[in-house]
C-alpha cells in the first residue's frame, strides 16, 4: 500500500524492508526469530479459541455419526465420508463445487478481513503459537534466555534442554501427524496400524514416521519459513488486499514522529515511543510500523504489546489496531463496495447451489446401458426387445434391495436372474431385457424412463434409450 507524504522518521528508505524478508540475513541465511512471549487479551482470547480448535480437532476422527465417522477422507481408497455421509469418485462435481464455493469464500474473506484467518484459525499458526513456542517458553525461559542458550556451549544444561525440548516436540508430532492420518485411513485402520507388529503393516509404519516427521521438522526448524516461502495464501493477499482490507496497522498519523518523550518535548513527537516492543514480540521478526508485509499474520501480539506501553505511558490504546489504510489515513469508517458486494452474491448463489445438491443426491446412482455390441431381437407378433447392463452404486451404508420398473413407454422389463441386492458402500451390476410393442417404437430409437426403487421408495429415474428397427 502506498504510504501517503509525510516526513517519517523510519522511511528514510521507504522499500528497503521489502527487499528481503525479516528473517533472512544480507546474505541470505536464516535468522532465527526469538520473539517475547505476548500477553494480553488478543492474546488470551486466541488461546481459548486455538484450545477450541484443537479439541475439535483431535477429536474429529473418533466422533461417529449412526456408528460412521465424522469426517473421513480416504484418497487411497477413494472413500470420503463428511457429516456422516459417505461420497463416492461419482460425485465428484459436489467436491468441485464445494472447492470453488470455499475458494471464493476464501477471496472474499481476504479482501474484507485480511489475513484474519492466518492469525486465528490457520494450523500452523495454532500450532506453532500455542502449543510448540509455549513449551518453549516453559524449557528454554524467554527471549533473552533462548538467545543465550542457543550462544552458550554445550553443557549438561544446554543437552538436558535440548533433548528435552525435542523429545516433547517429537512426540507432539507424533500425535499430530496420527491425527491427521486418522482423517485419512480412519481410526480402526490407524489403532490396527500401532498395535499390530511393524512387520504387519510396513507401509502404514512408513507412513506414520514420515507424516511424524514432516510435522517435527516444520514445528522445530522451519517454523514462520512456512508463511513466506511455502505457504500460497501469503502470496495471494498481495493482489487480494486493497485500502479498504481489515489488517493489522500501525496509525502513523497519531504516531509519527517517534522517540521518547524524555529525550524530546512532546509537541514535536507522535504517541509512539519507539521502544520496539512490537517488533520484539512478533513472530515473524517484522516491523509493524512499516506497514502490511509478507511474514504479517496477524497474529495480533504487536496490538497487545503497543496497547501495554500505552497503558504504562498514560496514552490512548490502539496505535496498533485491526483497520483498514484508508481508514487510517482518513479516519472512513469501513464500508461495502462493489467488489465486496459482488464477490458476497457470487458466494451466496454457490452456497445455496451446493446444499441444494447435497439435499436432492440420490442415495443410489445407476448407470442403465444397451448391452455392447448387441442388436435388437425380433420375437414375434410385432414386438422387440433390447438387452440392458446396469450397474448400481450405494452410496449409503445400509443393504438396498433394488429392482427396477419401466415408466415410458408401456412396456415388460424383465431381470436377468432375481432382483439385485447391493450391499452398503458397494456396488453390484446385473441385466435386463426390455419388451416394446413395434407400434410404440419412434424408429431406431425411442426413449425409455426408467426408475430405481428399493421397496416402495423411488430411488433416481434413469433414460436411455430403445434400439428397434428402422421405419
Amino acid at each position: 500500500m502506498d504510504q501517503p507524504d509525510r516526513n517519517l522518521t523510519n522511511i528514510d528508505a521507504p522499500s528497503a524492508f521489502r527487499d528481503r524478508i525479516a528473517s533472512m540475513d544480507d546474505d541470505g541465511k536464516r535468522k532465527w526469530v526469538f520473539p517475547r512471549k505476548p500477553s494480553g487479551r488478543f492474546y488470551n482470547a486466541r488461546t481459548w479459541f486455538s484450545y477450541l480448535l484443537l479439541a475439535i480437532m483431535f477429536s474429529g476422527p473418533f466422533i461417529t455419526i449412526n456408528g460412521r465417522p465424522f469426517l473421513l477422507l480416504n484418497i487411497i481408497e477413494r472413500k470420503f465420508i463428511i457429516l456422516g455421509m459417505a461420497f463416492w469418485p461419482q460425485d465428484s462435481f459436489i467436491f468441485v463445487l464445494a472447492t470453488l464455493t470455499f475458494v471464493v469464500g476464501i477471496l472474499l474473506f481476504t479482501v474484507i478481513f485480511g489475513r484474519l484467518f492466518c492469525g486465528w484459525a490457520c494450523p500452523q499458526t495454532i500450532f506453532l503459537e500455542m502449543v510448540f513456542r509455549k513449551i518453549e517458553y516453559l524449557i528454554d525461559g524467554n527471549a533473552n534466555k533462548q538467545r543465550k542458550l542457543k550462544a552458550q556451549k554445550w553443557n549438561a544444561e544446554k543437552i538436558f534442554k535440548r533433548v528435552s525440548k525435542h523429545a516433547i516436540f517429537w512426540a507432539l508430532s507424533f500425535i499430530i501427524g496420527n491425527t491427521f492420518l486418522a482423517y485419512i485411513i480412519g481410526k480402526d485402520e490407524l489403532f490396527e496400524i500401532i498395535t499390530s507388529p511393524v512387520s504387519e503393516h510396513a507401509g502404514g509404519f512408513a507412513i506414520m514416521v514420515l507424516f511424524t516427521t514432516i510435522f517435527y521438522y516444520v514445528y522445530a526448524s522451519f517454523r514462520e519459513q512456512i508463511c513466506t516461502q511455502i505457504c500460497p495464501y501469503g502470496r495471494l493477499q498481495s493482489v487480494l488486499l486493497d485500502d479498504k482490507s481489515i489488517v493489522v496497522a500501525y496509525d502513523f498519523n497519531r504516531g509519527e514522529k517517534r522517540g521518547s518523550p524524555k529525550k524530546k518535548s512532546a509537541d514535536e513527537l507522535g504517541d509512539c515511543i519507539d521502544c520496539n516492543q512490537c517488533v520484539e514480540v512478533c513472530p515473524t521478526g517484522i516491523d509493524i510500523r512499516n506497514g502490511t508485509q509478507l511474514e504479517c499474520v496477524n497474529c495480533t501480539a504487536c496490538i497487545d504489546a503497543c496497547d501495554t506501553v500505552m497503558d504504562k505511558v498514560k496514552r490512548p490504546r490502539g496505535l496498533i489496531r485491526y483497520d483498514s489504510f484508508n481508514g487510517i489515513r482518513t479516519g472512513e469508517k469501513l464500508s461495502l463496495n462493489f467488489r465486496n458486494i459482488g464477490y458476497s452474491a457470487v458466494l451466496v448463489a454457490l452456497t445455496v447451489f451446493f446444499f441444494i445438491l447435497l439435499v436432492t443426491r440420490s442415495d443410489v446412482e445407476s448407470t442403465i446401458l444397451r448391452s455392447y455390441g448387441t442388436m435388437y431381437q425380433d420375437i414375434g407378433n410385432n414386438h422387440f426387445t433390447n438387452l440392458y447392463t446396469v450397474k448400481v452404486l450405494n452410496k449409503t451404508f445400509d443393504d438396498l434391495p433394488i429392482h427396477f420398473e419401466l415408466q415410458e413407454p408401456v412396456g415388460v422389463l424383465k431381470m436377468v436372474g432375481s432382483d439385485l441386492k447391493v450391499s452398503g458402500q458397494d456396488k453390484t451390476e446385473g441385466a435386463f431385457f426390455v419388451d416394446l410393442s413395434g407400434d410404440l417404437l419412434e424408429g431406431t430409437e425411442t426413449k425409455l424412463k426408467i426408475t430405481v426403487h428399493s421397496g416402495e421408495r423411488l430411488l433416481e429415474t434413469v433414460k436411455t434409450s430403445f434400439m428397434g428397427p428402422r421405419k
